[in-house]
């Protein structure tokens, strides 16, 4: 079938959707509380530790190389500035695959953390759904090592909403919107983070 005239609908309700997520009071609230614990992670040396499956792995792999990197204002000799120390659990797949293999994958990130994180570090837990069962495993054992902890997902936030410190809930019902925005606050933090100390 080559039949596309609903395309342009679909199209339309989609960009239209996906800016009402947007435009959303609770984006700015959140990000003014992001912004603070990851300018205090950096000052005081802390890591800044990221999680998801899936899209949100993807999205997890994607902060740590834009926060990391791209918040530099110059990479020219003598012009060197504190940096964010981040890491993304997912990406260590040999250490995922062992502790899913020899013990339950709800555990792939908790374990990693018991053996990394300490008082002071951050995790920023992303699922769409909220209700990832290896994402609020680890949530719980950052909350027993004392980190502060943030959240993102979608779909009324699920259980992760109420576990995190900072929770920021897409008001959508749609994984891709929802994934769109978690995309859009990266890059908008990264953005700010890099222009505040250029």
């Amino acid at each position: 079938m080559t039949d596309i005239s609903t395309l342009e609908p679909y199209f339309r309700a989609y960009v239209t959707e996906a800016k009402e997520t947007l435009e959303a009071p609770y984006l700015l609230e959140a990000v003014r509380k992001i912004v603070p614990i990851f300018l205090k992670a950096r000052e005081e040396d802390r890591t800044i530790f990221f999680i998801g499956n899936g899209g949100s792995a993807s999205t997890a792999s994607h902060f740590v190389v834009d926060i990391a990197k791209g918040t530099r204002p110059s990479l020219e000799p003598g012009t060197a500035k504190k940096r964010f120390r981040c890491l993304a659990l997912n990406d260590n797949v040999p250490s995922v695959m062992a502790w899913a293999n020899d013990t339950d994958y709800s555990r792939v990130f908790a374990e990693q953390l018991r053996n990394l994180a300490g008082p002071g570090d951050v995790l920023v837990a992303i699922s769409g759904s909220g209700n990832s069962p290896n994402v609020l495993e680890a949530v719980r054992a950052a909350r027993d090592l004392g980190l502060t902890t943030i959240g993102l997902t979608g779909m009324g936030g699920g259980k992760l909403k109420g576990m995190v410190d900072v929770p920021l809930v897409v008001p959508s019902n749609s994984m891709q919107h929802t994934e769109d925005v978690h995309l859009v606050v990266l890059h908008l933090l990264t953005a700010y983070l890099r222009d505040r100390q250029a």
